[in-house]
């Protein structure tokens, strides 16, 4: 009976069995229909959970152009690789292919992934070439990717990396104008949304969810071609003389606008591997020194202002030194009497310090701060030093003589250029502008237009036979300007044999359009003079600049207009 029983049951059992499994198969048939055909959003849902990533847009760093436009800062579109450290790791057949593109040994590569095994974002490598980022993408290797960014370049190279400064990887400015201006020239990254292979290649765009917005583009003051030529003549000065260092800055006399800056030595800013940090130093806006013989024009100013000196007030200067305080303050010879122009033309120290004692120490100091002397010119650079001018209330007699011919009083190149550009514009100081100028900012009077123009016909003199800056003379051109050979000051005081050679001017003299100094830093040898080292320079550059632009002469030979017609026939 127990036999017949179960014989009898199998049947039944197999079909019931049979039926559920057919049920179920119908069922799953049914749902995968459905959701293919009717409700096929579930599935498209979860698959792009998989594939669909929210990408960075990177955005373009505004272009940095001198003022005629010509490029000096510009970013250029490059490629970065990037990996997940599990999937490169997984692919270990193309990981030596892999290592060999990246000049990095395998092991060492393999190692790096590894203690990073649990982060799904590694750069390998910023910024690669173009023929590197293509040679990885064919690699179709598993975790591998590139990223778009962008790259800073510099195409005046060191000409004028002082001023423009650079970036960094990350295209966030670190120095100069690209840190001064860094939030105007840098853009904001825009968001999209992208479906990517299991390659992480993109395959499509979904949506964009912020745009990206450019950085806005800057217009410097300078004219790249008086740069140029600014930088090469300051790099031969400072080699020639086997010289520390240097630095040179022009101002347009009538707007303030900074036409050229160059400092020695210098670096290139797109290959900055092995350099040191302080050649990244803007010597001609951080570095302070004592100004010496270029600041008795100012010196003269303050007595013509006072009322107490007129330009043929004559000062005795014999015989050729004076004892003020128990120390001696003394000329290079006895010039003898000396009329004011005669102070500035042979650059005397007695003589100078004679007129600061008559004057008293106020006038001279009111006249330096309306200058700006210890305060920051208010360019806008970073890192721009104020220097150092005291209360006139704490100076000593001796303060106050060698005040008058620069000592006791420090300032950087940038001052010392925008206090000469006061001069040449008949007393008007111009706020300093490294930014191109459409309309001019207006200027405050420092000094009585007549006493600049009296001060400037002086400084004439200096750079005429028996002046002591001759060598600054431009063919075709007036030139104003003055020497300057300062010791330099040391811990325990005045280096006996180190020297800063100086030379600010202007031309053409008769109505200035350029304002230039130049400063050589520890000129090496027996030419270590303002009028020896610094002067040449400022020919140079001067002459070239007049031409390239286009400033007409002042001091063209005149001809009598009846022998040049005979001469004609």
């Amino acid at each position: 009976m127990k036999e017949f029983r179960v014989a009898t049951s199998l049947p039944s059992r197999t079909w019931l069995l049979v039926t559920i499994f057919l049920t179920l198969t119908g069922l799953l048939l049914w749902r995968a229909y459905y959701l293919q055909i009717f409700n096929n959003d579930f599935l498209r849902q979860h698959g792009d959970a998989r594939s669909l990533r929210t990408v960075t847009i990177p955005a373009h760093r505004g272009m940095i152009t001198d003022r005629n436009d010509e490029p000096l800062a510009i970013s250029t579109p490059v490629d970065s690789i990037w990996v997940t450290p599990r999937e490169v790791l997984a692919d270990e057949d193309k990981l030596p292919r892999l290592a060999r593109l990246l000049g990095t040994p395998v092991d060492e590569l393999q190692q790096q992934l590894t203690d990073r095994l649990g982060r799904e974002f590694l750069y390998l490598e910023r910024q690669v070439s173009p023929e590197l980022a293509r040679k990885v993408s064919e690699l179709g290797m598993d975790g591998v990717n590139l990223q778009r960014e962008y790259k800073r370049y510099y195409p005046a190279g060191e000409v004028a990396a002082h001023l423009v400064g650079f970036t960094n990887v990350d295209d966030s400015g670190q120095e100069g104008i690209e840190l001064a201006y860094d939030d105007w020239l840098k853009g904001t990254p825009g968001e999209k949304r992208v479906l990517q292979d299991r390659l992480g290649h993109v395959v499509r765009n979904v949506e964009s969810l912020k745009p990206a917005r450019p950085g806005k583009d800057l217009h410097l003051s300078i004219d790249r071609r008086v740069q140029y030529l600014a930088y090469r003549e300051l790099k031969a000065a400072v080699q020639h003389h086997n010289a520390r260092g240097g630095s040179l800055v022009m101002l347009d006399a009538k707007t303030g606008e900074v036409m050229a800056m160059a400092v020695q030595p210098a670096f290139n800013p797109n290959n900055r591997s092995g350099l040191k940090s302080e050649n990244y130093r803007n010597r001609a806006v951080t570095d302070v020194f004592e100004p010496g013989s270029t600041l008795k024009p100012f010196t003269i100013s303050a007595a013509l202002m006072s009322g107490k000196f007129t330009p043929d007030t004559t000062v005795a200067t014999a015989p050729g030194y004076v004892m003020v305080s128990h120390h001696t303050i003394e000329d290079e010879r006895n010039h003898g009497t000396l009329d004011l122009a005669g102070i500035i033309k042979k650059s005397s120290n007695v003589g100078a310090s004679k007129v600061a004692m008559a004057l008293g120490p106020q006038p001279l100091w009111e006249l330096f701060t309306k200058l700006g002397f210890g305060l920051p010119t208010g360019s806008g650079f970073p890192g721009e030093s104020a220097g150092v001018l005291n209360s006139y209330q704490n100076w000593s007699e001796l303060e106050l003589a060698t005040m008058s011919f620069g000592y006791g009083v420090s300032m950087t190149t940038l001052h010392l250029a925008q206090a000469y550009a006061a001069l040449a514009d008949d007393g008007i100081m111009h706020p300093v502008s490294l930014q191109r100028l459409e309309q001019p900012a207006r200027g405050r009077r420092v000094i009585p237009a007549g006493v600049a123009r009296r001060v400037r016909s002086m400084l004439e003199g200096v750079v005429q036979p028996g002046g002591t800056g001759t060598r600054a003379d431009v063919p075709g051109y007036h030139v104003a300007g003055k020497t300057g050979t300062v010791h330099k000051s040391t811990r325990g005081g005045y280096a006996e044999h180190r020297y800063l050679a100086l030379f600010a001017g202007m031309a053409p003299a008769s109505d200035p359009d350029l304002v230039l100094v130049v400063v050589i830093d520890e000129p090496q040898g027996n030419e270590y003079y303002g009028g020896l080292v610094a002067a040449p320079v400022f020919s140079r550059v001067m002459k070239g600049a007049l031409r390239i632009l286009n400033i007409p002469p002042d001091d063209l030979p005149s001809f009598n207009h009846g022998t040049l017609m005979a001469v004609k026939d």
